[in-house]
């Protein structure tokens, strides 16, 4: 039962020894064990708070990145774009181009027909006139080798002549 019931003078040098212990630990070992964990808890807040930049850094270049490619992409649509109209434009110019080339084109082989059917229509009318002439020729010669039948006909177109 002693142990459970102690003495003044054991709790005088238990408690002697706890100060002084306590004295020592607060000189030399607090003080240095404090200072560490203070400086540990700094280095922890300095890299949360550039975590925290880093973090919002990327996040700034990811929207910037975000940006610059929907600006990239309506570059692109619009460059697209302007590329089919000038495409669509050149079609359509040709277009117009070759059909106004054919239309001369067919103009111009309208004309030549025409000249070359003129030409064609002359020289037939020439031709006949030519057979016509012989044709005549030959038959006024039969009919005018008698002199009677020549001053009938003389006869005859003089009263036509005064009649008119």
């Amino acid at each position: 039962m002693d142990l459970i019931k102690p003495e003044v003078g054991l709790i005088f040098w238990t408690s002697l020894s706890f100060l002084i212990l306590l004295f020592i630990l607060g000189k030399y070992a607090w003080k240095p064990i404090l200072a560490a964990v203070n400086e540990r808890e700094q280095s922890i807040e300095t890299a949360l708070s550039r975590a925290e930049a880093v973090k919002e850094e990327m996040s700034r270049l990811t929207s910037e990145n975000e940006a610059l490619l929907k600006q990239a992409r309506a570059e692109r649509d619009a460059i697209l774009s302007e590329a089919t109209k000038v495409k669509n434009q050149i079609i359509s110019e040709a277009k117009d181009a070759a059909q106004k080339e054919g239309t001369r084109q067919i103009e111009l082989a309208r004309v030549e027909i025409n000249n070359q059917k003129a030409i064609a229509m002359a020289d037939v009318k020439n031709q006949v006139a030519t057979l016509s002439i012989d044709i005549a020729e030959k038959i006024l010669r039969k009919q005018f080798e008698d002199q009677k039948k020549q001053d009938d006909l003389v006869k005859e177109l003089l009263k036509e002549v005064k009649l008119s």
